[in-house]
C-alpha cells in the first residue's frame, strides 16, 4: 500500500493494519526459515509497510501533543 492510503485510515484501522504486517512478517520469517519462501521481496515489502504505518502512527501522536 501506499502512505496516502495510509493517511485516509482511521488510528483504529492503522493500528488493526500494524498487528496484521506483523502477523505476516512472521509468518514470512517462519517461510524463510523453513525453506518454504517463494519471493523474499515479500520480507521487505512488509517492512516498508509496517514502517509506514507506525510513521503515520508517530505522526498523529506529535499532532496531538502539539495541541
Amino acid at each position: 500500500m501506499k502512505a496516502s492510503e495510509f493517511r485516509e485510515m482511521t488510528l483504529r484501522e492503522l493500528n488493526e493494519k500494524l498487528a496484521q504486517y506483523k502477523t505476516e512478517l512472521f509468518n514470512l520469517r517462519f517461510q524463510l526459515a523453513t525453506g518454504q519462501l517463494q519471493n523474499p521481496m515479500q520480507i521487505r515489502e512488509c517492512k516498508k509497510n509496517i514502517a509506514r504505518v507506525k510513521t503515520l502512527l508517530r505522526e498523529d501522536e506529535i499532532k496531538v501533543a502539539a495541541r
